[in-house]
């Protein structure tokens, strides 16, 4: 029980935005089946794998919403000692429940192609189930309008972003091109309608939750929101490209469709990213709330974006604030002749304070990562450009996780004294170890795409599915640092990396999958946003 409330934090940032994708999933899905599918007399194969993937997306809204309320009751009743009974009464649990059992209606009236007013009741429980449980159910002015502004923004992302998956379904298996031409129009005005949804929510929920431009890039719920916004426009570019292929394709019904298919993709891969991104987001106070430790533009500039000569030199492990204290508690306990203590338990968030050691010792681990990268993104465009040598370039990833697992916890082995099982129980920690296999995956998967090691096509997939996943990570990634302006500051470096990876990601996936046009300037794209990590490791600095 002590592990399950350590990573209580991270695990339920996973679980909800699992909890939102499958939401999702199963609203668009089942809109998408009444406004289009149905009234359109599709083909019965594509009404019935759209029942099956909307079907199973409500079941798993149902099993996620019930482990998020077993996961907080339990660690209520570990660590406030509440009974259940008075757990399962708290507005989460309640909310998780009715919610969970509105998704398994839907899921059994979607299947069993129950009337539309049911399908339509069932969803709209599992939406209003979700809104109490957000920001707007806390707020103590203003809360009808703000439950009805987040309604509005959730049902937006179902419609839109939950009925990519179906739309696709329906591109591939549509087999004439009549139809196809009808509902193509008809679910670009869908869209249409869950953008509009998202704007007038969107811009609302700014206007209340953060209110001015110093909270907006002075707080940590700022920045996120800006990363929301950034996705957000690279999805709305996508979508015009898709919207003019539609139109392309109502005039034109042998027009090509292959691009509308690929953009797609693409924008499930973002959304769902964005998905992510909002669980982290409330995780964290509105930014109106946090008066106190706001950063300053001058500060976020001076220390963020001034360039200053990168730290290449690694300041002694023993200097560290850790093994320091280590070494103070052994030669006490040597004294007394008793056991040492730990000076750090993994897990508990208890750190001693950081000193300059510490904070010279993590930007010296950034900025040498930024000279991996920048020495992948530059064999990358080397190798773009036809220079046959440079196709090794992946196996620089095998060198920056071979640095990443050494440096990047020094009180963990290899350089401390927690052993590496033990320590995977602290959440920077884990997320420092999986950033690690990502990187190993990425050289491994890459190199041999590019030697002619592995042939399949999906093979050459991983990579920028992996530049994606980690992008994504990345902006949900937590670090222990109790000065909150500080973690801030952090923030202003991680989220640009984590834009920069995702575009990398999905700019790699339309070159693979895209030819023409298209995929040559996707091909130039992602090269340069690894550039672009590079440089912003080496400016990140801690001080």
């Amino acid at each position: 029980m002590a592990l399950l409330v350590d990573l209580f934090g991270y695990i339920g940032i996973l679980l909800h935005g699992c909890a939102i994708v499958a939401q999702s999933l199963a609203i668009g899905g089942a809109l998408f089946l009444l406004l289009l599918v149905r009234p359109l007399y599709v083909s019965g194969r594509i009404a019935m794998r759209c029942e099956r993937l909307a079907a199973a997306s409500a079941a798993a809204l149902a099993i996620v919403e019930l482990l998020n309320v077993a996961l907080q009751g339990a660690v209520l009743v570990s660590t406030v000692d509440l009974p259940w009974s008075n757990v399962l009464q708290a507005n989460f649990a309640v909310a998780g429940m009715v919610k969970a059992v509105a998704a398994v209606l839907l899921a059994v009236a979607v299947r069993r192609r129950a009337p539309a007013a049911l399908v339509v009741g069932a969803g709209f429980v599992v939406l209003l189930a979700a809104i109490f449980t957000t920001h707007a159910a806390a707020r103590l002015s203003d809360n009808a309008l703000l439950l009805t502004v987040e309604f509005l923004h959730q049902f937006g992302a179902a419609i839109w972003i939950g009925g990519i998956p179906y739309f696709l379904i329906l591109l591939a298996w549509t087999p004439d091109a009549a139809s196809l031409r009808l509902t193509g129009w008809r679910f670009s005005r869908m869209s249409m309608a869950g953008v509009a949804c998202l704007l007038a929510s969107g811009i609302t929920m700014t206007v209340y939750y953060i209110g001015g431009l110093e909270a907006f890039y002075g707080t940590a719920y700022g920045v996120m929101v800006g990363a929301k916004i950034a996705m957000f426009a690279m999805l709305l570019a996508l979508g015009l490209g898709n919207l003019l292929v539609t139109e392309r394709l109502r005039r034109d019904g042998a027009a090509p469709v292959l691009r509308l298919r690929r953009f797609a993709e693409v924008e499930i891969g973002i959304g769902i990213t964005i998905f992510f991104a909002a669980a982290s987001l409330t995780s964290v106070p509105p930014a109106i709330d946090l008066t106190q430790d706001r950063a300053s533009w001058q500060e976020i500039v001076a220390r963020d974006f001034t360039p200053e000569w990168p730290r290449l030199t690694s300041p002694d492990h023993d200097k560290l604030a850790i093994p320091a204290l280590q070494a103070e508690l052994d030669r006490e306990a040597r004294a007394r002749a008793q056991s040492p203590r730990a000076a750090f338990v993994e897990g508990s968030g208890d750190l001693p304070p950081r000193n300059a050691e510490d904070i010279a010792w993590s930007e010296y681990n950034h900025h040498w990562a930024g000279l991996f990268v920048l020495a992948i993104g530059a064999l990358a465009l080397l190798n773009r450009a036809g220079l046959r040598w440079a196709r090794h370039w992946p196996l620089v990833f095998l060198g920056l996780a071979a640095f990443l697992f050494v440096r990047s916890d020094p009180e963990v082995w290899p350089l401390g004294q927690i052993g590496l099982i033990e320590s995977l129980r602290d959440v920077e920690v884990a997320q420092h170890r999986v950033f690690v296999l990502l990187a190993a995956l990425l050289g491994l998967f890459e190199w041999a795409v590019r030697t002619g090691r592995l042939k399949r096509p999906g093979y050459a997939l991983v990579f920028p599915l992996l530049c994606s996943v980690g992008g994504a990570l990345l902006l949900t990634h937590q670090h222990a640092i109790a000065n909150v302006k500080d973690q801030l500051l952090i923030e202003w470096t991680h989220t640009p990396l984590a834009l920069a990876a995702i575009a990398a990601g999905w700019s790699r996936w339309l070159e693979l999958r895209l030819p023409g046009p298209v995929a040559r300037v996707a091909g130039w794209v992602w090269p340069c946003c690894l550039l672009m990590i590079g440089v912003l490791l080496l400016l990140y600095r801690e001080a």
